[in-house]
């Protein structure tokens, strides 16, 4: 986090717009390689995996330094995943009350499960803490 100098912050706020910049390109690519919803669903997913393993590794291993934390975590990866795009598609997009909810059910279990992964690999990295 900044410490308050102005220097600080700046760094911070253009790590964040270098990484958000980053991730949404990135989410733009995966919606031109796949339909919307699986697209939304795969960054989705992918992105809940990469944050878990981030924010895990902070606690586990230690290795990456505050400004890729902010550039990966809050730049990179919040602009890459989307749960307003996915809440829109489902209220929008699916004609079907089950499909609806399978969408729901999905990108919230999908996600959850890769932040578990996420954190089983930041605990599995060698020379890290394994508790």
């Amino acid at each position: 986090m900044p410490d308050g100098h102005p220097i600080a912050i700046f760094e911070s706020l253009a790590l964040v717009a270098l990484g958000g910049f980053a991730g949404a390109n990135a989410r733009y690519a995966a919606g031109l390689v796949l339909p919307s919803l699986p697209a939304t669903l795969a960054v989705n997913a992918i992105g809940s995996l990469a944050l878990g393993f981030v924010l895990y590794e902070r606690t586990y291993v230690g290795e990456f330094s505050e400004p890729t934390r902010i550039a990966l975590g809050t730049g990179f990866l919040s602009s890459l995943t989307t749960y307003s795009t996915f809440a829109v598609q489902t209220a929008g997009a699916v004609p079907e009350p089950a499909w609806a909810l399978g969408n729901v059910v999905a990108n919230y279990a999908l996600g959850l499960t890769g932040v578990l992964i996420g954190r089983a690999i930041a605990r599995r990295i060698p020379g890290g803490a394994t508790a």
